[in-house]
């Protein structure tokens, strides 16, 4: 049994990874539609950054060589989740890209938001279980 969940978690993070990945090149695709401002330029970067980030600390994640290291880079990934819907919403409510384009796109970090949190609630919760034993 402890062999099968050990597959499931695997199967799980590598999907979620996926996931992660592809959310950060559909931003990638929308920061080369932005119009070519200063005020676009500066924000589409620090949206291109934080939407990488995500994806790459995840995957660090995944290689963790503890519980510790594990739960800091998810801390790293709801963080740069949450500045992820914050520069979004921005492009949209300063009408530098339509919202109706973004929507989708924010309904994605919205959900990878929540997972990310659950996880990291998880972990911690896990790590101070193992400090208690």
């Amino acid at each position: 049994m402890d062999e099968l969940r050990k597959e499931a978690k695997a199967a799980r993070n590598e999907a979620f990874r996926q996931r992660t990945q592809e959310a950060a090149l559909r931003i990638i695709r929308l920061y080369q539609q932005l119009p070519h401002t200063g005020e676009a330029e500066v924000l589409g970067k620090q949206l291109l950054r934080s939407a990488t980030s995500i994806a790459a600390n995840y995957r660090a994640s995944c290689r963790a060589r503890s519980g510790a290291e594990y739960y800091a880079k998810l801390c790293v990934c709801v963080e740069e989740a949450d500045e992820t819907q914050f520069w979004l919403d921005l492009l949209g409510q300063a009408d530098i890209f339509p919202e109706a384009r973004l929507a989708e796109l924010k309904q994605e970090y919205a959900a990878i938001t929540a997972i990310l949190t659950t996880a990291r609630h998880l972990a911690k919760t896990n790590r101070d279980a193992s400090a208690k034993e």
